[in-house]
């Protein structure tokens, strides 16, 4: 039988809103995981760092089988995620529009 333990987590104040993110970087060497998690926004040239994460690599394995748990469950009441393939990443598309002017 699993003993799970209810974990109280403190988020400090001005986080409670999160973050947004259309883009992630990862990097690691033989100790750590670093992932750069950025916003793309239209009308600016570099992508703008809003988090980095440093972890082991065994949290790191253990956020991508978190991950992939959480996506199944999103689908099997959703239905599929659709990673357009056959198109260019919607993160990416609407950038690719004229300016607009006042």
């Amino acid at each position: 039988m699993e003993n799970k333990q209810e974990m109280k987590i403190d988020i400090p104040q001005g986080m409670e809103d999160g973050v947004y993110s259309n883009l992630a970087l990862i990097t690691h060497s033989s100790a750590e995981f670093v992932l750069d998690l950025l916003r793309v926004v239209p009308g600016r040239p570099q992508p703008k760092v809003v988090s980095r994460v440093v972890m082991a690599p065994e949290h790191a394995k253990r956020l991508m089988m978190a991950l992939h748990d959480n996506v199944a469950k999103y689908e099997s009441t959703f239905g599929p995620i659709d990673l357009h393939q056959n198109q260019q990443p919607r993160t990416i598309a609407p950038f690719n529009v004229p300016k607009g002017e006042a």
